[in-house]
């Protein structure tokens, strides 16, 4: 998993970008500042999810935000190693591994559910059992080669979400099918990071887990900031979004790709086992992390009026979309402001 490139405005205008350090879930010893009206703004960061993840929290006390911050980053932290496909001992490893896991985990159970739910939702242009797909472009791109038509038939005979039993007790896969979870876990992180921020009395915070959220205001009193990536240009940003309470999450063709001309990258239709050719990049607004996280693959994958279809399902939900020239071609109950 690499990161979905979106930029922080209000990070890197408090420095937070020099700062990261990718060993230690606990804030930086440089990482506080001041603010004008008395509270400490706290920076810290910790490596999960193959990048570095961060939290910057607004607190009167700073030893709570310090332990806050920490607390939620050890969650994020503990989901990757329980939920990410590449760690050989996490859950989905084992389930892939085995093809059925005994007493799973609640959070496996609960993005499983998720899951099928969104790929029922959006006629299954969102399925989690899409593995066997990225391993065979990943094995392709390897050796130098396109897959072919058979391969990709092969492949997509393993892909069926309604194949996968979820039960509190077992989930077990269809024979040879593989899962990710990939696609949901960093939006379903920010989440549970963010409850953990609130039970600790930290209300006003903006967490880059992969995905973004943000909870009140930044040191300014303003909304906190997220820049949205110019997709083919890394020092660049489409535009900037005032964070409003939701999460805001984007899947584009410059994450990872798999062709130097990003025609081919990790989001996949699962109906033609290729990546889909109209869009680079979309970003969801969501009240959750997992359902904008979610979002953000079948936005890339279905036509304009079939994705704001979905959209409109999901009350509170709002997107912008990004062609392949990096042109905004819509943008849905989401105020994007100029770079």
């Amino acid at each position: 998993m690499k990161r979905r490139i979106f930029v922080s405005a209000s990070l890197l205008a408090a420095g937070a970008a020099g700062l990261l350090r990718r060993s230690s879930i606990d804030p930086f010893p440089n990482g506080v500042q001041a603010t004008a009206d008395g509270r400490f703004l706290v920076r810290a960061a910790a490596l999960a999810f193959d990048t570095s993840v961060s939290i910057c929290a607004l607190h009167g006390d700073i030893a709570l935000a310090r332990r806050a911050a920490s607390r939620a980053l050890r969650i994020v932290v503990e989901l990757d190693a329980l939920l990410t496909v590449q760690r050989p001992g996490s859950q989905v490893g084992r389930l892939n591994a085995a093809g059925s896991l005994d007493r799973p985990d609640p959070h496996l159970v609960r993005l499983l559910e998720f899951s099928q739910a969104l790929a029922s939702a959006s006629a299954g242009t969102f399925d989690p059992s899409v593995q066997p797909l990225w391993d065979l472009h990943l094995d392709c791109q390897r050796r130098g080669c396109a897959p072919t038509r058979v391969q990709l038939a092969r492949a997509r005979a393993r892909i069926n979400w309604s194949a996968i039993e979820v039960g509190a007790r077992r989930v077990r896969l269809a024979p040879g099918m593989t899962i990710t979870l990939n696609g949901v876990v960093q939006g379903y992180a920010a989440d549970l990071a963010f409850d953990s921020l609130r039970h600790d009395g930290v209300a006003d915070a903006l967490i880059d887990s992969g995905e973004f959220g943000a909870l009140g205001r930044n040191r300014s009193g303003n909304p906190w900031q997220v820049g949205i990536q110019h997709p083919r240009d890394p020092s660049a940003l489409t535009g900037v979004v005032p964070m409003d309470g939701r999460f805001l999450a984007t899947s584009g063709d410059y994450s990872t790709h798999f062709t130097d001309d990003f025609a081919s990258h990790h989001i996949f239709d699962p109906g033609t086992g290729e990546s889909p050719p109209g869009l680079s990049s979309v970003a969801v607004a969501a009240h959750s992390g997992l359902l904008a996280d979610g979002l953000t693959k079948p936005m890339m994958v279905l036509d304009l009026p079939a994705a704001q279809r979905l959209l409109r399902r999901y009350p509170g939900t709002g997107a912008i979309w990004i062609d392949k020239s990096s042109r905004i071609v819509a943008i849905h109950n989401l105020n994007v402001e100029p770079a």
